[in-house]
């Protein structure tokens, strides 16, 4: 997609709506009613397939925000929801007339009931749990009916906060009672064993401590709670709103629409740290590798932020017990800009230290590759885990020209094959799938893209460059979205790859686009209005099929942990269907003269694995478990079932033991980067550790294995290319 995406935004506002966004004026005083006509209004002039708001929309909006502010029902009681029930079928006609007494009944009787709650959780957990009774406690809380009354709410608290302290109280007795032989292995291997002190104390004391566990967890929880406000609650609301046009619309209060712009980019202007707020502080949870902080030695995991002061600034403002996003505002900065920083040391010692704010790369979001060694040969394999692009500037930094210099780097070292690996990969920006399409494919159609009206564009691969000219195969799984399944759907259509993976991909096909709310508000004191993701578009293959729900079929089909579980579109109470339009002109690729025996070899080869036939194993049990929803309370019973479930769970060990007989190198570049940054060297190492017990790695190295070229074909493509 070469325009520019405000630009195809603007002529589908245009396409959909006319001149009419230009003429409607939004000046409500009131914030939140401004906010509801505005989105309303957007949605229904902007939205691919805009929903009716009617009684039936009204009744959705109304179970989900409930269930959403109280998912396992120990807030709300029966008479709250007897009186919620009165405007089940009236909230559609609240939003048209911008009328909050709905949400602000809700959002109030909230705000009592934890309040009531608190003390509800603090004297349940004054006491010891009788863990002899023979108690059991139903954890589909879908199924649960609110408490008629608060002695039964009380009793509801009692029995939840037993489940989450049991679970601590069974680790604290396991790591009492396993102590001699855990010290007897750390001897054997020669490890230094560090006792914990849990070993010394009495069950009453470790039962006690299970409790302080429980109870600094649900005050953590409490502390969060506290910092939130009315907007913050309103922006659920509006959430649920608009998540009723389809599941991928959503609304993004301002802080959301800053973290979005980071995850699609890969990187933020700052110090580098990742901040978590605990008990009114604001901790370094970690430092980000070649950030700021970082490079600087400024701060450390552990240490706690007291006060910010911008460089030209006198007075430092305190941030203990500030909200963590207000926190955040004030560190975070433009590029250059200097910010000092109170810090408490983990040893208690309190310092200041001033860092030149800089543009911090978050180095897991990017590509990277690894050379596989086999036998005598190479292969190349490329992680992408999201399709990133600079929202600013796209030719800055994006996953398109970072996967064309993996493969340029690659290529020097003489593989002879290359996986793209696409798994847990959920979409991004639907140019740069385009874009890396246009890396395997001399030229022609990608995706196809319609509007609503019936408008149909075709994106191209332009470029007559192909940058790898070789075996393709691309690895998926039910998590690989959007994006991730324009780029294998398009490989497979054109037939260039070998798709191995899940029985499909996610099925997400849709095309979001983010909409800034301000634009229509001149000279507003309203402050920031966020933004709305909305869907404005489908996508559809080169062969006609939309990929919504259906998602892309892998052509070798390998069971993996999500096998026998519900993921991706279908899973929605309300995606938009699957259809489909005419298909593009397009050639297929004739660069291979055995794809079809390849992927038959292939399966033949799965039908015998016996790792595989683990993990099958390993999934159904697993699905068997998680429905399994009645849990004992009991100490006794309880500990028999985890035994029972070791037991079972022994067999499948070998997953994480396999080894495919591969070897997994760095490119050499990165192994220079490495050895000035031992944590990306850390990281690395890990990863290759992974990717050498990954049956799925090694089928798609076989299938490149079998894969061979049409010489002809790719002496002419060669011509080409010079």
């Amino acid at each position: 997609m070469k325009k520019n995406l405000k630009i195809l935004l603007l002529a589908v506002f245009v396409a959909a709506a006319s001149c009419s966004f230009t003429t409607k004026s939004f000046d409500d005083p009131d914030k939140d009613k401004l906010l509801i006509d505005l989105i309303t209004y957007v949605l229904e002039k902007g939205h691919y397939e805009a929903a009716e708001i009617d009684d039936d929309f009204s009744k959705e909006v109304y179970r989900k925000f409930i269930d959403g502010l109280d998912p396992v029902k120990r807030f709300f009681l029966a008479s709250d929801i007897e009186e919620f029930s009165a405007y089940e079928f009236e909230i559609d006609d609240q939003i048209k007339a911008k009328d909050l007494t709905f949400f602000n009944l809700v959002y109030s009787r909230l705000d009592r009931r934890m309040e009531e709650a608190k003390e509800l959780y603090e004297e349940a957990l004054e006491k010891p749990f009788d863990y002899t009774e023979n108690e059991t406690i139903n954890v589909d809380y879908d199924k649960l009916a609110y408490a008629s009354s608060k002695k039964e709410l009380k009793a509801r608290w009692r029995q939840q906060l037993k489940f989450s302290t049991i679970s601590n109280f069974y680790d604290l007795l396991e790591e009492k009672n396993t102590f001699e032989s855990r010290k007897a292995t750390a001897e054997e291997e020669g490890k230094e064993f560090i006792p914990t002190g849990n070993e010394t104390l009495s069950e009453e004391e470790l039962e006690a401590k299970s409790r302080k566990t429980t109870l600094t967890s649900l005050s953590e929880y409490f502390d969060f709670v506290d910092d939130l406000e009315s907007k913050d609650y309103f922006a659920i609301f509006l959430t649920t709103v608009v998540e009723q046009f389809d599941p991928h619309t959503n609304y993004l209060a301002p802080p959301d629409k800053d973290r979005f712009d980071q995850r699609m980019s890969g990187k933020l202007e700052g110090i580098g740290a990742r901040l978590q707020k605990k008990n009114d502080y604001i901790n370094v949870m970690e430092v980000i590798s070649g950030g700021p902080a970082w490079r600087g030695e400024h701060i450390e995991v552990g240490d706690i932020l007291m006060k910010v002061r911008q460089a030209d600034e006198s007075e430092a403002v305190s941030i203990v017990g500030m909200r963590i996003d207000d926190a955040v505002k004030l560190i975070k900065g433009p590029k250059g800009s200097k910010v000092v920083l109170t810090v408490k040391g983990v040893d208690g010692s309190l310092r200041e230290e001033t860092i030149s704010r800089d543009v911090v790369e978050l180095e897991e979001t990017y590509a990277k590759s690894s050379i596989i060694g086999k036998d005598t040969k190479k292969y190349g394999l490329i992680n992408l885990p999201s399709f990133y692009f600079d929202m600013q500037n796209y030719k800055e930094r994006n996953a398109a020209t970072d996967i064309k210099k993996e493969i340029i780097e690659l290529k020097k070292e003489g593989v002879e094959g290359l996986v793209l690996d696409l798994r847990d990969n959920g979409g991004g920006s639907l140019r740069t799938a385009v874009d890396i399409a246009g890396l395997f494919i001399k030229n022609g159609p990608v995706v196809q893209v319609a509007s609503s009206g019936g408008n149909k564009e075709v994106l191209d691969d332009k470029s007559n460059e192909v940058v790898w000219d070789g075996p393709l195969v691309i690895l998926v799984n039910e998590l690989s979205a959007s994006a991730s399944e324009i780029l294998a759907a398009a490989m497979q259509d054109y037939k260039r790859a070998i798709i191995i993976g899940s029985t499909q991909t996610y099925g997400k096909g849709t095309v979001q686009n983010m909409v800034d709310l301000n634009q229509w508000l001149r000279q507003s004191d309203m402050g920031d209005m966020g933004a709305l993701k909305l869907t404005t578009q489908k996508f559809y293959r080169v062969n006609g099929g939309s990929t919504q729900l259906e998602g892309v079929k892998s052509d070798v089909v390998m069971p993996d942990r999500y096998s026998y579980f519900e993921v991706g579109e279908r899973d929605y109470d309300n995606p938009l269907p699957y259809d489909k339009i005419s298909p593009a002109d397009y050639k297929v690729w004739d660069g291979y003269i055995d794809f079809q025996e390849a992927i038959d070899k292939s399966k033949e080869r799965i039908e015998l694995n016996e790792q595989l036939k683990l993990i099958d194993a390993s999934a159904k049990y697993i699905k068997q478990r998680r429905d399994e929803m009645d849990v004992t309370l009991n100490l006794g019973a309880y500990s028999e079932q985890i035994a029972k479930n070791k037991a079972e769970l022994e067999k499948f060990d070998a997953i994480d033991t396999y080894d495919n007989k591969m070897n997994f190198i760095s490119l050499p570049g990165e192994v220079n980067l490495m050895k000035q940054d031992t944590t990306l060297r850390e990281k690395r190492k890990r990863w290759h550790t992974n990717l050498a017990k990954d049956v799925y790695v090694e089928e798609a190295v076989n299938v490149l294995q079998d894969l061979k070229l049409n010489n002809i074909t790719k002496s002419k493509m060669a011509k080409v290319k010079n």
